[in-house]
């Protein structure tokens, strides 16, 4: 049985990654899915390659940092899709590797526009879709690195904690509306970006695996459809009395 067939779902960042694995899998559990992301021919070969294997699913450019865009994009879903169900905010970056009295102004700030901005204008976009269907599900894509604290990426880490801060205010904001809203957080992930990394690491993926799930119950790397799969329940049905929980999916990582 399809776990989300006729549900309308918009996913930002949904041209790589984790957040193509997410419209994937929607699609294939029987979800309308309109992919937003700035990357317009990665966007359009994904929603392409989702028609080609029977899904339903559109392209819709959009800018995260740009409340205007994404606005647009979203009212441009509800419009093709009769309505809204679901949103996905995957949509992030990393930023820089500093400490916090190293890192500019001009970096800290292009961190929390995509990470923290993007969630708060898709949210503000998709809510009121929601309100008018008298339901809706949100699930906000936060990090390990929004419950822990180490000694990299202090923009990042500080981004994905108030994305987690985010996602408990809204569920307790709109939960009486019958909205609920959730986060995942994965620990490393082998998207393209990570696996790249690990290409240049010194002995290459095998030693960079081994160093990154030192601190994991399960070693080894998650892969995006362990992510997706979780966003997909949490989207579903079957999630209906869950919200404002911030899910690591990190295997094992903050167990220990």
């Amino acid at each position: 049985m399809a776990r989300l067939q006729g549900k309308r779902a918009v996913i930002t960042g949904a041209a790589s990654g984790m957040g193509r694995a997410t419209a994937e899998l929607f699609a294939a559990e029987g979800a309308r899915v309109a992919l937003l992301d700035a990357q317009p021919e990665a966007g359009e070969a994904v929603a392409a390659g989702i028609r080609e294997s029977g899904g339903d699913a559109v392209f819709a450019r959009a800018d995260v940092t740009d409340e205007s865009d994404v606005r647009a994009a979203v009212d441009g879903a509800a419009a093709a899709f009769g309505g809204l169900d679901v949103l996905v905010n995957c949509a992030g970056i990393i930023g820089v590797d500093k400490p916090t009295h190293e890192v500019t102004e001009r970096e800290w700030d292009a961190v929390f526009a995509v990470d923290v901005k993007g969630v708060f204008f898709a949210t503000k976009a998709a809510v009121p879709h929601f309100l008018e269907a008298g339901k809706g599900a949100i699930v906000n894509f936060s990090s390990i690195y929004g419950i822990l604290g180490n000694d990299e990426f202090t923009p990042y880490h500080v981004a994905k904690g108030a994305v987690n801060m985010q996602t408990r205010q809204d569920a307790a904001s709109y939960g009486r509306h019958r909205i609920r809203v959730n986060a995942v957080n994965p620990s490393t992930v082998l998207t393209p970006l990570v696996e790249g990394i690990a290409a240049e690491y010194p002995g290459g993926m095998p030693a960079y695996e081994e160093m990154m799930t030192a601190h994991q119950s399960i070693r080894r790397l998650g892969r995006p459809i362990d992510v997706a799969y979780a966003v997909l329940f949490l989207a579903s049905d079957e999630a209906d009395w869950i919200t404002g929980v911030t899910l690591p999916v990190d295997g094992g990582y903050t167990a220990r």
